[in-house]
This record gives C-alpha cells, structure tokens and sequence, in this order.
C-alpha cells in the first residue's frame, strides 16, 4: 500500500495548466451546447456514442474527451504524466525526445498523476438543466494507482447551462484552506473570492439534506429511510419538516460543491451499500467523480465521511464504487450522524 504523499509545491505550478484545461472543456462542451439548443437539437449532445470505461460516453462527453486529448498531448511533449479520464481509464504519456509524444508503459515516470471527470453532470447538462462541473484530483508521482488519501490537490470547476454568465470553482490543497472563486465567462474577469471555512449551525432544518436517489429500483426503500431519518430528527431533534428540503442532483461533484458552500447541509449518496444489503448491483459513483471534491469539500471544513461514518478511501480508476455521507460542518454531523445512522441500520 502507498503512503501518504505530503504535498510537493508541484501542487502550485500545475494549477495554471489545470485550470487551463478547465477553461478548454468549458469551453467546448458550452459551444456544443449552444449549437444544440439553438438548432432545437439536443439529441445532438445526449446521444449515446459508446460505453466508456468508467460510464456511458455522450456525444457531449465525446466533444470533450477530444479537448482533453489536445492538451496532454501538448503537455507531455515536455512532461511525463499520468492521466485518467471516465472515457479511457489510465493512460501515460511523455516526451519522445524529437518533440512529440509517445506513450509510457506505467506510473514510473516521475510525473503527476491526474484523474479527471470532465463533466460530472452530463446527464442534465446535455438537456441544458443544470450545470455539470468538471473535477480534477492531482496526486503527486507514485508508481502505482494514487488513493483518496495521495490526492493533494483537487479542483471542481463550473460548467454552466447555455443560460448561464458566470462559473463559480474550488481549489484545495491538502492541509490548506479551500478556495472559492466565480467569474465572468466572457473575459474571466473575478467577480468574488473567498476562502470557505465552516459554519457552527447545526440546525435540523430550514435547509437542504438530501439522500441521492438515483436508480428507480432503490428509490422505494430510500424514500423509506428518508422517512425513518426525517421521523427520528423530528421526534429526538425537533425538526420542523416543513422546512426540510431535497434536491436530486444527478452530479456529486455539484452535491459536494453545493455542501461546501454551506447550500446542502447533508448529503447521502449510499447507493452501493443499499444494493449490497439488497442483493443486487446498482449504477455507483466512481472515484474519478469525487476524490478532488472531497478534498475540496474537506478543505472548507466539511465532514464527508463513508456511510455509517466508514473510513473513505478508494483507489482512483474507473471501476471501484464510492458510497459517500457529507455534512457541512462537524456540529451537524454530531447532531444528525446518529439519526442517520439508526435509519440505515434499520433497512
């Protein structure tokens, strides 16, 4: 098993190039889908193309895993890395010595590894709903798949909907504060910033705790731990649940952006662990999807945890599932955590 990697200072001289790519996919899969809604054709986006190696690849994915394919080929020309993507899984490129690229056989080249999910949110940004987010998780060099635990940096990048004038991101180092930033689309002109740090409240209510629930087979018993945790806050915590609010957002890079920011004040996505209590199998969250917006997540002060407050850590690649239980601050964790945990328990 690897060990914990201390961050580098490597850190700081990939975020420009980071963000860099950001800025190409936003750009992209924003003039797909103008193209798309101007035309009145957004089968042109939500097409489905090919399966993946992490999930379903759409047009839109496509367009973008092709801007993803430009720039690290314009990095490795000088620098060795590792990248991942939802559409590739792991591959490894570096210099040829005659000014181009050629590909590496493994990890071992000394360079950072990236794992990216270019748009973590596809599925309501290819109907121009919602904004997907684009999420970067940069571990240093190691010779093998970095974990949760290896990833120093994350960034989690807006991708508005056509409709849209500006983006907001997260940037985190680990052990430092997590930043936020949102700017103008046009001229990338900064329009706030701040550095998150956790609110105290651990209110029960007049806020948002959603329980992702993706998969129409699982809603039914979902819905009922829904109903057993709300009950229980209700009786033990006196919660009004008139002011107890959901949100289904099909992206958990946008779920744990919206927790940072203290929007959500819990999030559950236990998806993996309810199928395996139930027998079956179920569409999951991926590593790729998630490890830099935990940090991120984390950095602002978050508790973002597995369920029944299981320790998190996965290795990052396209096919191991990640259950995740997230409250904005320690105090609601502290206050909520029990109540949740009885409702999973009692599944």
């Amino acid at each position: 098993m690897e060990a914990d990697i201390e961050p580098s200072g490597s850190e700081q001289r990939w975020t420009p190039r980071l963000l860099e790519m950001c800025a190409e996919i936003r750009a992209q899969a924003r003039a797909t889908m103008r193209e798309a809604v101007e035309t009145l054709d957004l089968d042109s986006a939500a097409r489905a193309v090919r399966q993946g190696a992490g999930d379903v690849t759409y047009a839109l994915d496509a367009r973008v895993e092709a801007t993803i394919e430009r720039w690290t080929e314009r990095v490795a020309r000088t620098q060795a890395l590792s990248v991942l993507t939802e559409d590739s899984g792991w591959r490894h490129f570096g210099p040829d010595g005659s000014g181009g690229v050629r590909e590496l056989a493994g990890f071992d080249h000394g360079g950072p590894r990236i794992a990216l999910d270019p748009i973590d949110g596809t599925r309501n940004l290819m109907c121009d709903l919602r904004s997907a987010w684009t999420v970067v998780s940069f571990a240093p060099p190691g010779s093998t798949a970095p974990r949760l635990r290896d990833v120093a940096l994350g960034i989690v990048s807006e991708i508005p909907d056509t409709r849209g004038g500006r983006y907001r991101r997260l940037a985190a180092v680990r052990g430092q504060a997590c930043s936020f930033e949102e700017r103008e689309l046009g001229d990338d002109a900064l329009v706030r910033s701040r550095s998150l740090a956790a609110d105290d409240d651990a209110r029960v209510d007049h806020g948002y705790f959603p329980i992702f629930r993706y998969s129409p087979d699982q809603r039914p018993a979902l819905a009922r731990i829904e109903a057993d945790f709300t009950e229980r806050l209700r009786v033990h915590e006196g919660a009004n649940l008139r002011h107890f609010f959901d949100d289904q957002y099909i992206s958990n890079a946008g779920q744990l952006f919206l927790l940072a920011i203290g929007t959500y004040r819990m999030i559950a996505d236990v998806r993996g662990w309810l199928a395996q209590r139930m027998g079956r199998t179920t569409v999951n969250s991926h590593p790729y999807d998630v490890a830099g917006a935990i940090l991120c997540a984390r950095a602002a002060g978050c508790i973002v945890e597995g369920p029944l407050a299981a320790e998190l850590d996965f290795e990052l690649d396209v096919v191991t599932p990640v259950d995740f239980v997230g409250f904005t601050n320690a105090a609601t964790a502290a206050r909520i955590r029990p109540h949740l945990e009885a409702a999973l328990r009692a599944t």
